[in-house]
């Protein structure tokens, strides 16, 4: 697919960027691990573990954008896929976000947890049906899809590292955070 060699550089570093966070919240949930006062499954269920799920995400969506495809239904299909799963995945960390009793979450937690990787995934969905009519325009919204899952990933990730060493750490109950 020809459209897709202009886009090399960009899911180069995007993967390279995806896949350096995983790693790192890999090291910082092991220091976290070490803390007495850490929150239950239910809440690393609803604020860490979508945070790999987006950085895996941007690793998923580099690598398969990245390949030779010889035409755009394959890439579409995957898109198409990773979007669904995306959205559904969403609703799913909403539920988790609103049942877990840990931290009761504000305004930015539930944009940054449910509403933007909500229209990241949304938008991805979106571009995978425009290939075939729009496959500029819809690379551009796969691509800002792509970029927004990184941002609300270290958005996140640098959330949680806060959380843990400004609240958690220092004894202060998790809702007065």
């Amino acid at each position: 697919m020809p459209e897709l060699t202009q886009w090399d550089s960009f899911y180069v570093i995007m993967g390279s960027a995806a896949g350096a966070l995983i790693g790192l919240q890999f090291v910082v949930m092991t220091l976290v691990a070490g803390n007495s006062t850490t929150p239950t499954p239910q809440a690393g269920a609803a604020f860490a573990a979508p945070t790999i799920v987006h950085f895996g995400a941007v690793l998923f969506l580099a690598a398969v954008l990245r390949m030779p495809w010889p035409s755009v239904v394959s890439v579409a299909l995957l898109l198409r896929l990773a979007g669904l799963a995306g959205l559904i995945y969403a609703v799913i960390v909403a539920t988790r976000v609103r049942r877990q009793t840990d931290y009761k979450p504000d305004f930015e937690d539930w944009s940054f947890h449910f509403l933007l990787p909500l229209a990241a995934y949304a938008l991805m969905l979106a571009g995978a049906f425009g290939l075939f009519s729009y496959p500029r325009a819809s690379l551009f919204g796969v691509g800002g899809a792509t970029l927004l899952l990184l941002f609300v990933g270290i958005h996140n990730a640098w959330d949680g590292v806060v959380y843990q060493v400004f609240v958690t750490k220092r004894g202060r109950p998790p809702n007065d955070g």
